[in-house]
């Protein structure tokens, strides 16, 4: 077995349980360290997970000689300052998406990856699991044709009132919380589409007691080799939704939950040869997405996402927001 990740985690993050906590005891990986904005929350955290010790503050647990990964699952305002900060301190950094407020601040935590030069990766875990590798495969093989729409739609139901994700100063909003997950699984679509998709046009919804913050946001694409694409998110939904649809000339190939496959790993193909439904394993993609990072840290394994993945989707999130009517975030 290889050296298991030492890992430090910033603050006390409902997902962190779900996203770094049960793939880390899988992996026997260690949680050296938490840091919380509330010792006693971190304290509690420690206990209920089996993380080896508290310490006070976030800058402490980036400079901790003993953490050489930390992991950011902080409000997204938040990502793209102690990114850079744990990058700076020379650590590898595991960043809950996005990796920073916009696309000036996403420039400057690529430009500081490479300088500390550690491994950097944005958790957009859904890439890792086989639902998502099975779609890329029909393209591939040419079962579905030529690509020539691709439809992704994340949805969930509102957020209570007083959640981080309705605030601009935090970098808050649909797009920022879901719509990345539907614009970022389109650009993984450019080896098969002539290349990256560009922004046409966008339209959303204000949240009224939160001006500036996106309540839903519908965009439309356009690929070099003539696909079109629209990425549907919205935090105003009455049920969950990832779904990604994939039309090809031949065919075409449905994810009913791409974001969350363990909860639903069917792959809906229809071709003139018929329907049929492939179901894919439900293993976790956070587990999936660990062990890749893992092999990256230890053994030099290639990752499909960097600091560079990171920027280049920030710059179609703030271009979505722009064509909308909105700004994008602001900095913390």
């Amino acid at each position: 077995m290889s050296e298991p990740l030492r890992i430090g985690l910033l603050g006390a993050a409902r997902i962190t349980d779900m996203a770094l906590v049960a793939p880390a005891r899988a992996g026997g990986h260690r949680l050296v360290a938490v840091a919380a904005r509330d010792r006693d929350r971190a304290q509690a955290f420690a206990d209920a997970h089996g993380v080896e010790r508290v310490v006070g503050s976030y800058a402490d647990l980036v400079a901790d000689p003993e953490v050489d990964v930390v992991y950011n699952p902080l409000a997204n305002g938040l990502h793209g300052p102690w990114n850079l900060a744990a990058l700076k301190a020379g650590k590898h950094v595991l960043t809950e998406k996005p990796s920073a407020s916009n696309a000036e601040e996403a420039a400057e935590v690529r430009d500081a990856a490479a300088l500390a030069g550690t491994v950097f990766m944005e958790g957009f875990h859904y890439l890792f699991h086989p639902v998502t590798r099975r779609l890329h495969e029909l393209l591939a093989s040419g079962e579905l044709g030529e690509l020539r729409h691709v439809e992704t739609v994340v949805a969930m139901p509102p957020p209570p009132d007083d959640d981080v994700r309705w605030s601009l100063a935090l970098a808050g909003g649909a797009v920022m919380d879901l719509g990345c997950y539907a614009l970022h699984a389109q650009r993984m679509l450019a080896p098969w589409a002539g290349g990256a998709p560009e922004v046409v046009s966008a339209r959303g919804g204000e949240r009224p007691q939160a001006p500036g913050v996106d309540a839903w946001l519908d965009t439309e694409l356009a690929f070099p080799g003539g696909a079109t694409g629209t990425a549907r998110c919205s935090m105003v939904h009455g049920t969950w939704q990832a779904t990604c649809r994939l039309v090809g000339t031949r065919g075409e190939a449905t994810a009913l939950d791409f974001v969350l496959p363990h909860q639903d790993d069917r792959v809906v193909v229809r071709t003139d040869s018929g329907e049929r439904t492939e179901e894919l394993g439900r293993r976790s993609s956070y587990t999936y997405q660990l062990e890749a990072f893992a092999a990256r840290v230890r053994g030099g394994q290639p990752l499909p996402l960097d600091a560079d993945d990171a920027l280049s989707t920030m710059r179609l999130i703030d271009t979505a927001y722009e064509k909308a009517g909105f700004t994008p975030r602001p900095r913390s």
